[in-house]
This record gives structure tokens, C-alpha cells and sequence, in this order.
């Protein structure tokens, strides 16, 4: 069986948030969702939880970063061509997003990525595993 996973992020409005994945192109799994959470669905094994920050608090004793001022984690996502980054980034931007970056071009991997509304950052990569330089 697939080891699943499950991505845990704290948002302030989870109305707003539900807003702007839906329109890069998630869905919800409506059996965890209710006012405090909604479960997004990347992949059959990759779900990010969307938790209100009061209900995210009840998770942990330690304080929630203020991604204003630091980064708790990156969260990368591959895509299927270079195309699909660079789609999937100007849906983010449409939708209220900003980039902390220029795209990243390494010949056989090129990623680029955005800041969501709650300041998570969201990388997406293609990787041509023929361009790979061998070692």
C-alpha cells in the first residue's frame, strides 16, 4: 500500500483559500470539511489539510509562523512540462498570489513558484529525467 500524505497549513479565512485553489484547479474531499478544515486533494496520496488557525493551534504548543517574516517549509509539486509550471503559476498570480522569484531553469529541471494568500510557498518543478547530467 502507498504511504499517504497529509501537508497541515494553517489559513485565516478558510473561505478565501478554498477560493483560490479552486481556481488552480483542486478539488475538496467534502467528508473532511467543515468551518475549521477542508482536506485538498493534489494527488490519490497527496492531501493538504487547510486548517483555521484556532484549529491548527490545537495541534501543536508551539507558536504558528508569520510567514510575513519567515518560512516554515516549501512545499514543491511536480508538473508535467514546463508549460503546466508556468500555467499553473499564472492561475496563483490571477487569483491573488505573488512570486518570491524568477523561474529557475536548470536545463533538465525548471521550476518556478508562488505565495499563497496565507504566505505558504508553493513550488512546482518539471524534471526531463533525459537531460539529467549523469554523474
Amino acid at each position: 500500500m502507498a504511504q499517504l500524505i497529509f501537508l497541515n497549513l494553517p489559513v485565516k479565512d478558510l473561505d478565501r483559500s478554498v477560493a483560490f485553489f479552486t481556481a488552480l484547479g483542486y478539488t475538496f474531499n467534502p467528508q473532511f470539511t467543515n468551518e475549521q478544515a477542508t482536506c485538498m486533494i493534489i494527488s490519490d496520496t497527496i492531501y493538504v489539510m487547510l486548517l483555521v488557525e484556532p484549529f491548527f493551534k490545537g495541534f501543536t504548543k508551539a507558536e504558528i509562523a508569520d510567514t510575513s517574516k519567515c518560512n516554515e517549509c516549501i512545499t514543491c509539486l511536480s508538473a508535467d512540462s514546463r508549460e503546466a509550471v508556468d500555467a499553473i503559476v499564472a492561475k496563483a498570480v490571477a487569483a491573488g498570489a505573488t512570486t518570491p522569484s524568477a523561474p529557475q531553469d536548470h536545463g533538465f529541471m525548471y521550476g518556478h513558484g508562488f505565495t499563497d494568500l496565507d504566505g505558504h510557498i508553493w513550488e512546482y518543478s518539471y524534471m526531463d529525467m533525459s537531460a539529467m547530467p549523469q554523474a
